[in-house]
């Protein structure tokens, strides 16, 4: 935890936040109730739609198991957005890697990337995020 901004200034406001947050976090995994978030990235348009949306659903039942908390845009956003317009694709591809920034894992499923699953894979490099990959029957390679 720093006590100092980007600037180089005393910042005990944000400071005294992510403190917080930590301490929250350590208290929560002694008890053992903490689960990290983690990102589901798996195919969405690519092929049959309704398998991926199955799948991502099997993906995210898949984390839960295993105590942790999934964040699977691909289930969210075709809700409220239209994946073949432009602007839409652009929008969620933009709150996707906002999401993907509050998470501590990547996790990849099956063999196939498409291209918003390789943009991704590499934001979470440039961020030296955790990344796991499973195969499609859930195993980890």
């Amino acid at each position: 935890m720093n006590l100092y901004n980007a600037e180089g200034y005393i910042d005990l406001t944000a400071y005294e936040a992510l403190s917080r947050i930590e301490r929250e976090e350590r208290k929560a995994k002694k008890a053992g109730s903490y689960r990290p978030v983690v990102y589901i990235c798996s195919p969405y348009s690519q092929g049959c739609i309704n398998d991926n949306i199955e799948n991502a659903r099997r993906y995210s039942r898949f984390a839960v198991d295993r105590h942790y908390i999934p964040i699977a845009p691909h289930l969210l956003f075709p809700q409220f957005m239209d994946d073949t317009l432009g602007e839409d694709r652009q929008t969620a591809m933009f709150m996707d890697l906002v999401l993907l920034t509050k998470c501590s894992q990547l996790w990849v499923f099956g063999d196939m990337r498409s291209k918003g699953m390789q943009q991704e894979i590499r934001w979470a490099k440039r961020r030296h995020m955790t990344i796991r990959y499973f195969t499609e029957e859930l195993e980890e390679k």
